[in-house]
C-alpha cells in the first residue's frame, strides 16, 4: 500500500491547482475576444459620431451667420456650402466610407440643409462600407434635436 512518506511522491494536480490554470484561461479569453472587436465596425461608427458632430458645427454657424448651409457628399468625401472651405473637415477618416443623405422616408435626396432656421426637415445620412460584409449606420435628425448617431 502506498503511503506518502519521505522520499514518495504523489502525481496529477491538485483541484486548487487545476481552478487557478481554469481562471487564468477564461481571463485570457475574455482579453482575446474584446481585443478581436471588429475593427471596420469601430471605424463605421466613429465614423457616424464625427459626422453627427460636423453637421451640428455646421448647423450652429449657419444660425449663427444667418446663413443657408447645405451638406452634400462629394467623390472626395463632403462639403458644407454656404461655409468658407476651411471652416470644417471635408473628408473622411477611413477609408471606404460611402455615404447616401436621405430625407425622413428614406428616400435619396442631394443634400442636407442645415439652416438657418431653427426647426430643419427630419433627414439622415446612410454611412456604409464598401467591404464585405457590408455595414451601415444611420446619422439623423428629426428637425428639431441634433444630430446622433443610430
Amino acid at each position: 500500500m502506498p503511503t506518502l512518506a519521505v522520499g514518495n511522491r504523489a502525481s496529477g494536480f491538485s483541484l486548487l491547482e487545476l481552478l487557478v490554470v481554469i481562471a487564468i484561461v477564461a481571463i485570457a479569453t475574455t482579453g482575446v475576444s474584446l481585443a478581436l472587436r471588429d475593427s471596420g465596425r469601430i471605424a463605421l461608427e466613429r465614423e457616424g459620431e464625427r459626422l453627427a458632430a460636423l453637421l451640428e458645427s455646421a448647423r450652429a454657424q449657419s444660425r449663427v451667420n444667418g446663413i443657408a448651409v447645405r451638406w452634400q457628399v462629394t467623390p472626395a468625401g463632403f462639403a458644407f456650402k454656404g461655409l468658407s472651405e476651411d471652416a470644417l473637415p471635408v473628408h473622411w477618416l477611413a477609408t471606404g466610407i460611402r455615404a447616401q443623405a436621405q430625407d425622413a422616408q428614406g428616400r435619396a435626396i442631394s443634400a442636407l440643409t442645415l439652416g438657418p432656421d431653427p426647426i430643419i426637415a427630419a433627414q439622415q445620412v446612410q454611412l456604409s462600407t464598401g467591404t464585405a460584409p457590408a455595414q451601415s449606420v444611420t446619422v439623423s435628425t428629426d428637425g428639431l434635436h441634433p444630430f446622433t448617431l443610430q
